[in-house]
């Protein structure tokens, strides 16, 4: 879904760490005596930014680069520090804000598009030095239009639905029982690095599946290699020097070289990284096992709960909201609901089936009898009776709901 997906992952290395606000430390950045902007301008550089807010011809970090989803497509923003048009007004806060919560300087909640969910791992330090770089750039002012994605996912309320599914705040801890190296190639892949992002598939609604990270995932006809030590499919074979040439120049001798994207990410970004940097993250890979997901990260959703998310957003959450609050005095919440949370679900598989009509000075709810099957039905039920604080058993069967059709048709 992102630029980074585009180009196989550009690993968008965090490389100016130090101590991570405890005892633990994620690494040093190249050079002690570095500036804040020059760690922040080696970071950028590490971590391809310009290559996801750069459009064809156009100028750096000035956005409008098309980022296309599933779901219809995103412009990237413009970064440089226009006043009008870019993060000339940002604050720090802003900035960090976005990039470890996922709210842009209104407050909204931001596409995935923009990766925060892995983000949200960097130290405020980074992040810091980040924005200071770019506060440096060529200012530029271009009016970009974002959000291009189809109805209902150009609402941003929906992203409150992928959030709750897929999003786990927090700063990435290192890990005391493991050496500094692979703690900090645990950073760069987890953190800005967000390898998973490519190299791993998603579900319907564009979350990462967590038990299958970084086993490969195909994006935009391009396949996005198993990063696990898996030994037929995967680094099983490879050692970690082998990984390390590999992703600072391209090349491992006498297995293959990076061509297509993947070219683009070694010469753009991970040939300027150095050398300890470049093997930290191969030990990091190395040390993740074929059948294991990342050590961080929202455990991911059953399958039947992400169909019913999906189907929810797109049949339910124009009028009842993705948090489920609804309209007051329009639609009804179903967060709370006392229909949604009882113990059987008869009455919400009825009211999906039959309809409401427009009573009490509230909105009529179409039958959806005749668009959506038996399981899809049982889906959005299950969802809503265990989202937004609903406790309710996700008890509804599509045999249920069969049964209940019968007198609907």
């Amino acid at each position: 879904m992102t630029r980074p997906a585009l180009r196989i992952c550009a690993w968008l290395a965090a490389i100016v760490p130090a101590v991570f606000f405890a005892s633990w430390s994620f690494g040093t950045a190249p050079g002690p005596q570095q500036t804040q902007v020059q760690r922040g301008e080696y970071l950028a550089r590490a971590g391809d930014c310009i290559s996801c807010h750069t459009a064809q011809g156009g100028a750096p970090y000035a956005g409008g680069y098309r980022l296309n989803t599933p779901f219809g497509y995103m412009l990237a923003s413009n970064i440089t520090p226009d006043p009008d048009t870019g993060i000339g007004r940002w604050s720090l806060d802003d900035f960090y804000r976005a990039m470890h919560h996922g709210l842009n300087k209104d407050g909204q909640d931001m596409y995935p598009a923009m990766p925060y969910d892995f983000y949200s791992k960097v130290t405020r330090e980074d992040v810091a030095a980040i924005f200071a770089y770019l506060l440096t750039v060529e200012p530029v002012r271009n009016e970009v239009d974002a959000n291009h994605m189809d109805f209902p996912f150009n609402l941003r309320s929906t992203m409150a639905v992928w959030r709750e599914l897929h999003f786990k705040e927090g700063a990435l801890q290192p890990d005391p029982a493991r050496p500094p190296s692979w703690n900090r190639g645990a950073y760069l892949v987890e953190g800005l690095g967000h390898c998973s992002g490519c190299h791993s598939p998603r579900n319907v609604i564009g979350g990462i599946e967590k038990s299958k990270t970084l086993t490969g995932a195909v994006v935009d006809g391009w396949f996005a290699p198993d990063l696990t030590t898996d030994i037929a499919t995967g680094l099983g074979s490879w050692t970690v020097d082998e990984i390390a040439a590999y992703l600072k120049t391209g090349v491992a001798k006498g297995r293959t070289a990076a061509f297509g994207p993947m070219a683009e990410v070694v010469q753009n970004s991970l040939s300027y990284l150095t050398d300890s940097d470049v093997r930290a993250m191969a030990e990091y890979l190395k040390a993740i096992p074929p059948d294991s997901a990342l050590r961080s990260g929202r455990p991911m959703p059953s399958p039947a709960r992400a169909r019913g998310a999906a189907l929810y957003m797109g049949y339910c959450s124009g009028c009842h909201q993705a948090t489920g609050a609804g309209i007051a005095g329009v639609f009804s919440p179903l967060a709370g609901n006392a229909a949604a949370i009882a113990p059987d679900p008869g009455n919400i598989l009825q009211a999906m089936l039959l309809g409401i009509p427009a009573q009490f000075n509230h909105g009529a709810m179409p039958a959806f009898a005749a668009q959506l099957n038996d399981q899809q039905i049982a889906d959005i039920a299950n969802y809503v009776r265990s989202s937004w604080g609903n406790t309710a058993p996700p008890n509804a069967a599509a045999a249920t709901v069969a049964r209940l059709r019968v007198p609907a048709r």
